[in-house]
């Protein structure tokens, strides 16, 4: 657990509703600022990806880890207990969680982990969602769930669909993520935080979300009457105080 989520009286159920509170590419311009990561290309997936329940706003739990290729037939055959063992690590971790799936099919789309009873299953196991690199199916069902999906489209099937392995590092959309990373989905797509970044994240989001609103933002907005000269000049003084603001915050003790 990060200090984020101990320090002061911010009880870690807050600490999440607040971050859900934001758009994931609100998150994402507060990450960048303090992350020494690659933002350009680490951390949020570099594969297209839908959001079938848009309307459930954004998803931010820590992540269950599953691996699945549902065109194997021999999975079930080789590890009949593999379901039972799977929803034990689940039920295991704390919550708010988010199951993150690998599909071992890619780039063919064989069968779903997902439809009305695994979406309850997960539910009661206090998993508010998933991210799969595959497909899902019964959409209206896990809609009426609660359950949202975050996948690459819809199937039919669900063919040999169990678990192969699971609480470990997987490869979804373009991004590695590990069992515990925080997530933050909306139908942009997700940012896998990493654990070094959380403590000032939520701070730096609003920050940055702030800092456009009263700069940016506002001289786009309120430009109606003006000249063209006067609209532009208006906005590169209102882009190079939105830099010069954030170079002042990382200024404090040379960081967040």
């Amino acid at each position: 657990m990060s200090n984020a989520e101990t320090n002061g009286n911010m009880s870690t159920g807050g600490y999440f509703l607040q971050l859900g509170r934001l758009s994931t590419p609100t998150v994402y311009n507060g990450w960048e600022q303090v992350t020494a990561r690659d933002a350009g290309r680490e951390c949020f997936n570099l594969e297209e990806v839908r959001d079938f329940m848009p309307q459930f706003g954004p998803l931010v739990g820590r992540a269950v880890t599953v691996v699945i290729e549902p065109g194997n037939p021999d999975h079930p055959r080789s590890n009949p207990t593999a379901w039972n063992d799977y929803r034990a690590y689940v039920a295991g971790v704390p919550g708010p969680k988010v199951v993150v799936v690998q599909d071992l099919d890619k780039p063919r789309t064989l069968g779903a982990f997902w439809g009305e009873v695994n979406s309850s299953i997960h539910k009661a196991l206090g998993c508010l969602g998933t991210i799969v690199d595959g497909g899902i199916r019964d959409v209206e069902e896990m809609t009426r769930v609660g359950f949202k999906a975050l996948a690459r489209r819809l199937c039919v099937g669900h063919a040999y669909s169990t678990p192969v392995r699971w609480g470990v590092p997987v490869e979804v959309l373009g991004a590695t993520i590990e069992p515990g990373q925080l997530i933050h989905a909306d139908q942009h797509g997700f940012l896998a935080v990493p654990p070094e970044d959380e403590d000032k994240l939520l701070e730096a989001a609003r920050f940055m979300n702030d800092n456009e609103c009263r700069t940016m933002i506002a001289a786009a907005r309120f430009s109606q009457g003006k000249s063209k000269e006067q609209i532009c000049a208006e906005f590169d003084a209102a882009a190079a105080q939105f830099a010069s603001n954030a170079r002042a915050r990382h200024g404090r003790n040379g960081e967040w």
